[in-house]
């Protein structure tokens, strides 16, 4: 299993998940053109998507869904209230795959958990995948969780994304920052910082720390705020825990990606 994050950022965001049968997107927030470039800067032609997973309506997750699917035809995985709120939107009807928030389900070689979390949408998720035989030396069982876009860590999101071997975890914004900031009113600052906005610095520090051995080997902070963020402000809320922890932490910068990286 291979990833990488293609961009990550309060205005766009997607990743990509290539296992040895199949290539994913998970969300689609930037236009088609943009994601179709990202693709061919890590060697994938964008017809070779077979599905993209949704984590939630918004449009810096979602931007390139109509005219990416149109054009490429992948299927779409959503759960109901993520689909309808999206559908509206689009000038084209994707072949959209409904899932149950909550369930685990099988596309060719993925075993894809979905869980519910707080966030200020219809039905938001997170995401587990796990993919790989297990069988042999060439074909390991591999896991991944995507856990953006939340407001607070609910008691069980711990035991959904302890054992996976990468995690995608938000680390969006810095309460001093997003204070200061003269860009965003103070209804909005309140919707970001809010239960159901999403996770701050240290809130994001504070969920990994809080689980006891992990199987991480390496985790991503992703989807920081351009404006309300800063390399130096997630160094000193996490260089302690880079310090003491077994795996690596790697920041995504604001609308930046990743190489592929092996699982």
């Amino acid at each position: 299993m291979q990833f990488s994050i293609l961009g990550s950022s309060s205005s766009g965001n997607s990743g990509l998940l290539i296992t040895e049968n199949c290539k994913v997107l998970v969300d689609a927030g930037f236009s088609c053109k943009r994601i179709c470039g990202m693709l061919e800067e890590r060697g994938v032609q964008p017809e070779e998507i077979d599905a993209i997973f949704i984590t939630h309506e918004h449009s810096d997750h979602t931007a390139g869904i109509s005219t990416f699917a149109k054009k490429f035809n992948p299927v779409v995985f959503a759960n109901i209230m993520t689909a309808k709120a999206v559908q509206p939107k689009l000038k084209h009807r994707p072949d959209w795959k409904i899932f149950n928030t909550g369930s685990t389900f099988e596309f060719r070689d993925l075993t894809v958990e979905s869980f519910s979390v707080p966030h200020d949408a219809h039905d938001p998720v997170g995401f587990k995948f796990k993919s790989g035989r297990g069988d042999d030396l060439f074909s390991p069982i591999r896991s991944l969780a995507w856990l953006t876009d939340l407001g607070f860590a609910p008691v069980g999101i711990a035991e959904r994304i302890r054992d996976v071997d990468t995690l995608i975890v938000e680390s969006n914004y810095c309460p001093q920052l997003l204070e200061r900031d003269e860009k965003r009113p103070w209804s909005i600052k309140q919707r970001i910082s809010g239960r159901h906005g999403h996770l701050s610095n240290r809130a994001a520090c504070d969920l990994l720390e809080s689980i006891d051995s992990p199987s991480w080997s390496q985790v991503f902070l992703a989807h920081l705020s351009r404006d309300c963020n800063s390399a130096d402000a997630i160094q000193n809320v996490f260089s302690g825990l880079r310090q003491r922890s077994s795996y690596r932490i790697d920041t995504i910068e604001a609308g930046e990606g990743s190489a592929l990286r092996l699982v």
